[in-house]
């Protein structure tokens, strides 16, 4: 098992939904698929660079997939160790929600929110919190992850207001970490008015 590379970063490019990084490890280059938002994240060509992966055997080839944590890196292995659960729909979840609120989505139950990220059904985001649920609970805390209760709202009343702000063109992470945002920094935590939950929510993401 390859726990993690470190080297000098060459490259990226993408191959249709896939990305990946080419990193020189002394003298041998290392083709590693990453989320796609890593990118942003990468050193300058030519820099330095650490990532943490995973190996993944297959019959024609091994794949690798990297990760800028290591508590990133365990989570996606968590994800994939899920029945029906491949790599490429582990990669995807981490890359659409993030380290901390996929694994607050999860721990939360939050089923639509995991829904949203494609190839994910409402029947397997089930699954993920069913299998899931009660094991991300004491990793995150071993694993130093913010484990502060979400001040987001609750049952119809965030449905209606993640439905709004994603017809506005924002993603499930950015609206997860608003209305989080926004719940801890005003008084809105104990409201149930959608629309001044989608007013400060946009005023946040506005900053």
């Amino acid at each position: 098992m390859i726990g993690f590379l470190s080297g000098r970063h060459v490259g990226c490019q993408k191959q249709g939904n896939r990305t990946q990084v080419l990193l020189d490890v002394q003298g041998v280059g290392y083709e590693v698929q990453v989320p796609p938002r890593l990118l942003a994240e990468l050193p300058a060509p030519g820099e330095a660079l650490t990532l943490h992966t995973h190996l993944q055997p297959r019959e024609d080839q091994w794949l690798l997939f990297g990760f800028l944590s290591a508590p990133e890196r365990d989570l996606f292995r968590q994800l994939i160790a899920v029945s029906g659960i491949g790599p490429q729909l582990g990669l995807a979840l981490v890359d659409s929600l993030g380290l901390n609120e996929l694994v607050q989505a999860i721990v939360g139950g939050n089923t639509r929110l995991l829904a949203r990220t494609p190839g994910v059904g409402p029947k397997t985001a089930e699954r993920i919190a069913l299998e899931l649920k009660s094991r991300l609970s004491e990793w995150r805390q071993d694993a130093g992850l913010t484990t502060a209760p979400s001040a987001t709202p609750v049952g119809s009343v965030q449905e209606d207001v993640e439905m709004t702000l994603l017809a506005l063109g924002y993603s499930s992470r950015e609206i997860l970490q608003a209305l989080d945002a926004v719940g801890r920094s005003s008084a809105l935590s104990k409201s149930g008015d959608p629309e001044a939950w989608i007013r400060e929510a946009i005023a946040w993401l506005s900053q």
